[in-house]
């Protein structure tokens, strides 16, 4: 069995990778930061609610041009614990999906159809979801309109999981730049579950882990890790939102946040590594 790595990253993606605005990798040293700790052995695994074909796009696709290590251990979970993939030189590998947490194929037509219909003004729908239903703020609406077309839409959503009846097992979860319709089954700590039984299975363990994310929900990809006897930490980059109190140690960047402080972290790691 190989010695644990010094540390291990668990990263969500809007916000601490990804900035949340132009939804895209802006800092240039995030990604050679993050091909620096993949060459050192560091296990990388992005938590994120995010789509398999966005992190191919703007998150997998800057790693393979930047030249990923062939020996790194990097790891993607895509809609909260709803599907998964290795990171790999070549891209990203074989996408495998929960097919029972994915919502009812009637919900997904009733609510897509309605985003089109009324709410293509303000949002967009994510058509690269397996297994939840996500509508994205649009890129050319400020942030106080799609905050009111949200709370309207979300209602109307709310209407549907009753005349569709589709059980308690399915949650709204509206976001800063979308509205998520998903099993009340997926979630942060879910996908670091997976993420750490995948690394464990290809013998690859840390004596102690990094999560870092935006939202309250990021918390519980440490909480995952904590259960488990490890020691962690979390990086809260949106702490404004209010921190939460956890038995293991929060942190914050300074008065950075979003990807500035992602890139901040990030660049304290690879530091470390000396």
């Amino acid at each position: 069995m190989p010695s644990p790595a010094p540390f291990g990253l668990l990263l969500d993606v809007d916000g601490p990778i990804a900035s949340p605005i132009e939804r895209r990798i802006v800092l240039d040293s995030i990604v050679s930061d993050l091909l620096t700790l993949a060459a050192a052995g560091i296990p990388i695994a992005f938590i994120t609610g995010r789509s398999d074909a966005f992190m191919r796009e703007q998150v997998v696709a800057r790693l393979v041009a930047g030249g990923l290590d062939a020996r790194a251990h990097v790891f993607g979970v895509f809609e909260k614990g709803g599907c998964w993939a290795p990171v790999t030189p070549e891209g990203l590998g074989e996408l495998e999906v929960d097919t029972v947490v994915a919502v009812p194929d009637a919900l997904r037509v009733a609510v897509e159809s309605l985003a089109r219909e009324h709410y293509a003004d303000t949002m967009f729908v994510d058509e690269g979801k397996h297994v939840m239903i996500s509508l994205e703020q649009r890129t050319d609406v400020a942030p106080a309109d799609f905050a009111e077309a949200q709370a309207r839409c979300v209602a109307e959503i709310a209407h549907l999981l009753d005349v569709l009846e589709v059980g308690p097992g399915f949650r709204i979860d509206p976001t800063i730049i979308s509205i998520d319709v998903e099993s009340v089954m997926l979630d942060k700590d879910l996908g670091a579950a997976r993420a750490l039984d995948w690394l464990a299975a290809h013998g690859v363990s840390a004596e102690r882990w990094w999560s870092v994310g935006d939202s309250r929900s990021d918390y519980l990809m440490a909480d995952a890790v904590h259960a488990r006897g490890i020691p962690v930490a979390h990086v809260d980059v949106r702490p404004g939102d209010g921190m939460l109190e956890r038995e293991y140690d929060v942190v914050v960047e300074s008065d950075l946040i979003h990807d500035a402080a992602g890139a901040a972290f990030l660049r304290r790691r690879v530091a470390e590594l000396d």
